[in-house]
């Protein structure tokens, strides 16, 4: 019986990493209609990792990041993280904002955050609406939280949360592009133990 993320077996994680899929394609067809745009994905690298990795593929524990955080929770329950680089998140923003690249940098003001919390809650909610539909399960998902903070500081959320079963996540570098430019963003999913036993036996799966 699968007790932690490192008890995962090949079968388990591929499947995993087939939702992470799902859920990115979902994700474009939202992103599309918020911009008005064409989205296209770029197929997501899917990967189960540690933590330490996860903060390093973000540029390290120091770095200034952005994160968006929703828990989803009823007959799944876990979080979602959607993290961002300070420079990503301004290529974002000007996206979002229509504005020109070059033009004077105000900072991240209150419009911005508002922008990038309202895509992390898209892509968020993709994920988590893919699991739901292939599995049925009944799954809430809270309102988003944004902040701002050192990498190691974000990713130390979900390590209380959960580190006592194991230091692993889902983690899924997204690549967007739109006719306005690039949207670059990595995708942090971690689900309780019970969830994952639970999504597998559902798939049709032994959680052995």
């Amino acid at each position: 019986m699968i007790g932690n993320y490192e008890e995962l077996s090949d079968i388990h994680i591929d499947v995993l990493k087939e939702l992470g899929n799902i859920g990115a394609g979902n994700a474009a067809t939202s992103l599309s209609k918020l911009l008005n745009d064409n989205v296209n994905i770029r197929i997501p690298s899917v990967k189960i990792t540690d933590f330490d990795t996860a903060v390093n593929s973000l540029g390290g524990a120091e770095a200034m990041t952005v994160g968006v955080l929703l828990n989803f929770s009823n007959e799944a329950n876990g979080m979602i993280m959607f993290l961002l680089s300070m420079e990503d998140a301004k290529n974002i923003t000007r996206i979002i904002l229509c504005e020109e690249e070059g033009c004077e940098d105000d900072g991240l003001n209150e419009i911005k955050l508002s922008a990038i919390r309202e895509i992390g809650n898209i892509l968020g909610s993709s994920y988590v609406s893919s699991i739901a539909l292939l599995t049925g399960l009944k799954i809430n998902v809270s309102v988003p939280y944004i902040a701002i903070d050192m990498a190691g500081a974000l990713l130390s959320v979900p390590v209380i949360q959960f580190g006592a079963v194991g230091d692993k996540v889902l983690f899924i570098e997204e690549r967007f592009s739109t006719n306005q430019g690039d949207l670059n963003g990595e995708i942090i999913m971690f689900a309780e133990v019970e969830t994952l036993r639970t999504i597998m036996h559902r798939l049709g799966l032994s959680d052995e």
